[in-house]
């Protein structure tokens, strides 16, 4: 991938490695909308979004030397995204108590022509509706694709928890799009 016709993102880092503020600048560009959009699914506003992704980056710069090639280096950014911010949510908003609760009962199905009506951006926004704890649990799971052992860690709630609070997550988020859906099918009649 060239940037600017000069360079490579392997350039970049090796010149980010060197300290030097443009190739900083280049990769930040790079990298900056997509890695909002990781940062929006943790963030309550887009103004927590855009403070969550500048520390990100700065955590970016400060460890660029611990990246080694391994998977993509858009991979590890967006990791380092992810643990920046939960951390930072942390520190600004005081966690929700998490629960370990069991399931309760068959989750309700969804129609899958509501589903298939559903764009991504209407799905984010229910999202972005679940609670703090429900969400990031959501987000780490089913987007980022960790595990619940993971997620436990992560967040310092036990595997059961992040188990549970999928569930609700998942059954909340069915609930809206139900609920979305029956409005849609109103203003058409």
């Amino acid at each position: 991938m060239f940037l600017e016709n000069k360079y490579t993102i392997e350039d970049l880092i090796q010149r980010c490695r060197a300290g030097e503020r443009k190739a900083q600048e280049l990769l930040y560009k790079q990298f900056a909308s997509k890695m909002l959009g990781v940062c929006m699914r943790y963030a309550t506003d887009r103004m927590e979004a855009e403070d969550m992704l500048q520390n990100g980056f700065i955590q970016v710069f400060q460890k660029m030397n611990d990246f080694r090639g391994d998977g993509s280096f858009e991979g590890w950014v967006r990791r380092i995204m992810v643990h920046s911010s939960i951390g930072y949510y942390r520190k600004h908003h005081k966690m929700l108590q998490m629960v370990d609760m069991e399931s309760e009962g068959i989750e309700q199905s969804v129609n899958p022509v509501a589903v298939a009506n559903l764009d991504a951006k209407d799905l984010m926004v229910l999202i972005q509706r679940l609670s703090p704890g429900y969400r990031m649990v959501f987000n780490l799971y089913a987007i980022e694709g960790y595990s619940h052992r993971e997620i436990g860690e992560i967040m310092g709630i036990s595997e059961g928890a992040s188990k549970s609070q999928l569930s609700r997550a998942r059954t909340i988020l069915k609930e809206q799009i139900v609920k979305a859906e029956g409005k849609r099918y109103e203003n058409a009649g």
